[in-house]
């Protein structure tokens, strides 16, 4: 038998230009695998508890996601870093229109 095999090591993870700027998502969603860590690693839920908050999802995506996430630990978490910091940016620049009526939110981290 002499013919090529093609191990996939993510079925489940794509990443794609056209599809959230080409973030690593679940397969056939636009749930990136960061939303998955985020839940997992700072939320603290289980696989079990990401299925039933996404439904969307089944387990073995939630454990595809996060292994994928355990191999690329470095450039998903400077992405995420560099996400946060645009965030307290924008924050900055533009004023909440909910802080403008009530005051200032306390910040709750």
């Amino acid at each position: 038998m002499s013919g090529i095999i093609k191990q996939i090591k993510h079925p489940y993870v794509t990443r794609d230009k056209k599809i959230r700027g080409g973030v690593p998502v679940i397969s056939g969603t636009g749930i990136r695998v960061l939303d998955i860590v985020i839940r997992y690693e700072i939320m603290g839920q289980s696989p079990e508890d990401i299925i039933v908050a996404l439904p969307q999802i089944n387990l073995p995506q939630v454990h595809d996601a996060l292994s994928y996430y355990y191999e690329h630990k470095e450039d998903i978490d400077s992405a995420w870093k560099a996400e946060l910091q645009d965030i307290e940016g924008m924050k900055k620049k533009h004023s909440s229109i909910l802080e403008k009526k009530l005051g200032k939110i306390k910040d709750i981290h």
